[in-house]
């Protein structure tokens, strides 16, 4: 008797491969990101999707923040073409990171997912930076 997992035959180890090299394309993850961030080795932007109240309650440090709903051609005038955005929102219960990606790749921008979010980036015990108000 074959298990749930084992009913469904898994697919060809050649379109296996395909398909797990492809999906590194379209995503990164937590660790991969943080470990970028960490060595000064940087060569994306991380853009913080999210809404302003959640951004600046905790956000990962040195991400920039831009809501999905805000990316334009003159948000991103600043950047070069092939400039890599690295996309993240809350987390998996949140498609902001879909919304943000669709808008950049529509604008012809190059951009990955940042898999978990900033659950994600907690949950691999990594600190959020709440956003200062100098008064």
């Amino acid at each position: 008797m074959s298990s749930v997992v084992s009913r469904v035959k898994a697919a060809p180890s050649a379109q296996a491969l395909e398909h797990f090299n492809k999906l590194l394309s379209f995503e990164t993850d937590c660790w991969d990101v943080h470990f970028a961030l960490s060595n000064k080795r940087q060569d994306f932007i991380l853009l913080d999707v999210r809404g302003k109240e959640s951004f600046d309650a905790g956000h990962i440090d040195g991400a920039v923040h831009l809501q999905h709903q805000k990316i334009r051609p003159e948000a991103l005038e600043d950047y070069a073409m092939d400039t890599l955005f690295v996309v993240y929102c809350a987390g998996p219960h949140c498609n902001a990171t879909e919304k943000a990606a669709i808008k950049l790749a529509t604008l012809d921008r190059p951009v990955k997912k940042m898999i978990g979010g900033a659950i994600g980036w907690v949950d691999e015990g990594f600190t959020l930076t709440p956003t200062t108000v100098n008064v």
